[in-house]
């Protein structure tokens, strides 16, 4: 089977474990490739994602990799079996390849937590507002945007499981009174997020102006994972994503989430701030 041209996010991290691992155990690619059996390049095209691995293989790497954590292994040999592709891959080509990891990486998550500074996350924003957002922040013809739009209301599937994963949104003011779009339009989606606010395992939570927040705060989204291990971050950029899952990193944005939930109203207190921000528009 020849390598896949354009492996994941998740693919990737598979690979990126199994090289951690590896590297643990103090060997090198060579030598996983003689156990394996392959070329030299197979432990490479492996741990780059280019080569799936099966639930089997995952146990014997980590056998011969006397790795000892059955949480870890456990998780890693699970993602090595999500064999099939998810509607996401129906955008390939149409979006660039960080659309799609996102869409990936929401659909697996098992909880979420998000910070969103001057706009609404995309998994809480209406067709109209999402429209109007991406319009005035690229300039790309319409009939783009409008798959950029589609691709974004479909994310937002995951609510609709009988189990939907658990979502906190931490909301600045400013994202409820930058002026996107039209006051009909940012209306509407305040009214929505009042409306998501009663969803099960959602939780919207605003950071008025009157806050003080510590240290340089930027949108972003902490999807957590089965184990702490494979938490990922992804920071919120306008045409693509970056993802991050270095344990440095992932304390680091834990402890951020953590302090802006502390200068949150509650959940009660926000849904009464957005109805009166709505009031004002």
């Amino acid at each position: 089977m020849p390598p896949r041209s354009y492996p994941t996010a998740r693919q990737k991290r598979l690979g990126v474990e199994l090289r951690k691992m590896r590297e643990r155990a103090g060997l090198s690619g060579a030598d996983i490739a003689r156990f394996l059996g392959g070329e030299r390049a197979t432990a490479s095209h492996i741990e780059s994602g280019r080569y799936g691995v099966s639930a089997e293989r995952v146990r014997r790497l980590a056998a011969h990799c006397s790795a000892t954590d059955k949480h870890l292994i456990n998780s890693l040999a699970a993602m090595a079996e999500e064999r099939g592709k998810g509607w996401w891959e129906e955008y390939r080509g149409r979006l660039s390849p960080g659309f799609l990891d996102l869409a990936e990486l929401e659909h697996h998550a098992l909880y979420m937590r998000t910070i969103d500074m001057l706009h609404i996350s995309g998994l809480l924003q209406t067709q109209a507002y999402a429209k109007e957002l991406i319009l005035s922040s690229i300039s790309e013809p319409p009939e783009e945007a409008g798959i950029r739009v589609e691709h974004r209301m479909r994310r937002r599937e995951i609510f609709d499981r009988p189990q939907p994963p658990k979502y906190q949104a931490l909301i600045h003011e400013a994202a409820l009174r930058m002026r996107y779009c039209r006051p009909e339009t940012m209306r509407q989606q305040l009214d929505f997020l009042i409306e998501a606010s009663s969803w099960p395992n959602v939780s919207i939570q605003i950071v008025p102006f009157s806050r003080q927040i510590t240290g340089s705060v930027h949108s972003m989204l902490y999807a957590g994972a089965a184990i702490p291990q494979l938490d990922t971050v992804q920071i919120d950029s306008a045409f693509d994503g970056g993802f991050l899952d270095a344990e440095p990193h992932l304390i680091k944005y834990r402890a951020l989430l953590d302090s802006v939930e502390e200068i949150s109203l509650d959940p009660d207190e926000s849904r009464k701030f957005i109805h009166r921000v709505a009031q004002e528009m």
